[in-house]
């Protein structure tokens, strides 16, 4: 089968905050219809689509439990920074955006420099 497109769905808290800390760290909006069960960004060069649901509604969707993100996570997104300096500003970015800080970055193999942040609920990402 040939698939036209893949894109994520998370599930989120609070819409409000989900959105404001993703348009701080320059994500494009894809809320082309708005709706109060969903906020959508697109990503990167090739537009990446992930949607961020309310819990309940994502929660329905599966017939089931969501990962408890305390304990561990569903994905770890990786997002390509250019420069060791741009890995460093993402930091600063993360922070000042309400993110949380997994790890410092560091170099972690020859030709590797990167961190791990959280964002406000808890979704993990790699920025390298």
């Amino acid at each position: 089968m040939k698939t036209k497109q893949i894109w994520a769905n998370l599930a989120v808290k609070d819409l409000e905050r989900t959105t404001s800390f993703y348009t701080k760290l320059g994500f494009k909006s894809n809320n082309s219809r708005p709706s109060k069960e969903l906020t959508s960004f697109m990503v990167g060069d090739n537009n990446f689509v992930i949607h961020f649901f309310i819990k309940s509604k994502l929660k329905t969707a599966l017939n089931g439990e969501l990962a408890n993100l305390k304990k561990g996570n569903e994905i770890l997104f990786t997002l390509a920074a250019s420069s060791t300096e741009e890995v460093n500003q993402w930091e600063i970015e993360v922070k000042n955006a309400g993110g949380t800080i997994v790890s410092k970055p560091h170099e972690f193999g020859e030709g590797y420099y990167g961190f791990v942040f959280s964002d406000p609920d808890g979704h993990k990402f790699n920025v390298f």
